[in-house]
């Protein structure tokens, strides 16, 4: 009787809390970075993950079309918002008959949480699942036709809960970045555990900062002014995040960046520890160029290597791609190969 008194009071509490959610204040402009197509409508969308965010989505639907649809859902770049490389993806799926979702993360761009622009696996992880929950409820979408679309430090977070969610049947890893690997390791796996442990000094002193001054200090989006010695690939981001082929206001990237404090635990999390148990479909998609070229191979490796679930996998270098080129170049970004992917697997 204990027990299901202590069930009852949980089921009521959670449904006192389900029905409050956050109020957000969403443009009703286009103020994409990309043009509207006239191919598809356009809405805004809201749902609210288990940790209580309300979260903001643009949802395209294929004009005229009719019945249950195949659904896909996408975010990304890794500090960026569903205007940006997320929405042109989602578009132009949309455009190939399928319903899509591009979602702002939790504490970033048009989506709730506080304090602002705060990070973790966690919550990546969860704001997808959130994204296939309001899918699978979709009156539109068939609950057996769901794949996510993962860009830059989202494709690492997207074959992470492609790990754990069941219910998404084909993921797409897009110009991966593993962001936890980086943020231990540094580039090309640099750092040792010295180098770690004065990061975790400064970013623990930074908290004690923070928490005495009552605010939380940013930690700066893509340099602005450009040093002339700039590795290639900060160009790259530059070129993309801070003129106008990419710039947005709600962007961190564009702007003043993360929260200083806001992914430390990204330095002792690790994604893909089931990786080789996927066994929905996954393509890893990387440029040739790319700095972070190595990321999506090793994402690859993790996932094959051993697994007696390889079959449906596959690895995509797109010849004389870079990082960047891979957000928003469609002349150079394979829809045609990723249309055929999702046909495949969501049917």
């Amino acid at each position: 009787m204990r027990t299901i008194i202590i069930a009852a009071l949980l089921i009521a509490a959670f449904s006192v809390t389900g029905v409050s959610a956050e109020r957000l204040h969403m443009t009703k402009k286009w103020d994409k970075t990309f043009a509207k197509s006239d191919k598809v409508d356009h809405s805004k969308v809201t749902f609210r993950n288990r940790f209580g965010i309300t979260l903001a989505a643009d949802m395209y639907v294929p004009k005229n079309a009719s019945g249950k649809l195949a659904a896909i859902a996408v975010s990304g770049p890794f500090g960026a918002v569903k205007e940006q490389s997320s929405g042109l993806y989602a578009q132009t799926m949309a455009e190939r008959g399928f319903l899509t979702v591009a979602f702002d993360p939790s504490f970033t761009g048009e989506s709730g949480g506080e304090p602002r622009y705060m990070n973790s696996p966690d919550f990546a992880v969860e704001d997808f699942q959130a994204a296939v929950d309001y899918l699978s409820n979709c009156d539109k979408v068939d609950p057996n036709k769901i794949g996510i679309i993962g860009i830059c430090g989202w494709g690492g977070f997207a074959l992470d809960v492609a790990a754990l969610d069941t219910r998404i049947k084909a993921t797409v890893a897009s110009t991966m970045y593993n962001i936890p690997r980086c943020a231990a390791m540094g580039y090309n796996d640099v750092n040792d555990a010295d180098a770690r442990y004065e990061m975790r000094l400064a970013a623990n002193a930074q908290r004690t900062a923070d928490y005495k001054a009552g605010t939380y200090t940013l930690a700066g989006g893509v340099v602005d002014p450009l040093p002339a010695d700039a590795p290639q690939f900060v160009k790259d981001y530059y070129a993309y995040y801070k003129t106008p082929r990419g710039y947005h206001e709600r962007s961190l990237n564009s702007n003043n960046g993360w929260a200083a404090v806001g992914g430390i635990s990204q330095i002792n999390r690790a994604i893909l520890t089931y990786g080789k148990e996927i066994r929905s479909a996954v393509m890893v998609l990387h440029g040739e160029k790319a700095h972070s070229r190595y990321m999506g191979e090793d994402a690859y490796k993790e996932i094959t290597e051993g697994s007696k679930y390889a079959a449906n996998k596959e690895l995509v270098i797109v010849p004389g791609a870079s990082h960047c080129d891979l957000y928003d170049r469609t002349d150079i970004i394979p829809f045609d190969k990723l249309d055929t992917f999702f046909k495949t697997y969501l049917k």
